[in-house]
């Protein structure tokens, strides 16, 4: 971002948007089709995607000007090459029930541990980072949070820390806005390094 507008990315990095310290952004880690499975190693392929989505127009679309320039992404200490960029419109949806799926694993912490799915306290953190964003947003607030299913616990070392979570498949009753949202930054913690993306 900091190539398309230096302003607005100190500005994020530094302080949060507009006096909060959430971020409006998300990710996903590198998603490779084809790459093989091996136990406890991250394995890639020659093809792969990686998401990047905001809420906030006036970010998205300086995101989006960033990325188009880019012929390379780093992520750690691999290096992705850009071979092109596609703007993914997600369907529409309505007001009321709606049930949402991560591809990437959902970090969520309370009282300085990692939480999963299934620990008491979980939904209520979870609930408690839905409400922030929808402050952050100036939407209504979803209710009803229930986890219906989530997938086997996944450890990762972020920046020399470990991050833990799982992926989840969440019911709630939310503004259409709301979801809209949701499916641009993700759910959970650090959806900046890649944690919480909606399929």
């Amino acid at each position: 971002m900091t190539s398309q507008d230096a302003e607005l990315a100190r500005s994020l990095h530094d302080e949060g948007w507009r006096g909060h310290k959430l971020r409006p952004l998300g990710m996903t880690s590198p998603q490779f089709r084809g790459a093989p499975r091996k136990n406890g190693v991250y394995t890639t392929s020659p093809d792969g995607s990686v998401w990047f989505g905001s809420p906030v127009p006036e970010i998205a679309g300086v995101l989006a000007a960033a990325l188009a320039e880019r012929e390379e992404i780093r992520w750690g200490a691999a290096r992705l090459r850009v071979r092109g960029c596609v703007l993914d419109v997600a369907a529409p949806v309505e007001d009321g029930p709606v049930e949402l799926a991560t591809s990437t694993p959902v970090v969520v912490k309370g009282d300085g541990r990692y939480l999963l799915p299934g620990d008491e306290g979980f939904v209520g953190r979870l609930q408690h980072n839905l409400v922030h964003k929808a402050d952050v947003l100036g939407l209504p607030a979803p209710s009803g949070l229930r986890v219906l299913g989530a997938g086997p616990r996944r450890r990762f070392t972020v920046r020399g820390k470990p991050r833990i979570g799982a992926q989840v498949r969440v019911a709630m009753e939310a503004d259409a806005r709301f979801v809209r949202a949701l499916r641009a930054w993700g759910l959970g913690l650090d959806t900046l390094q890649g944690f919480g993306w909606i399929r």
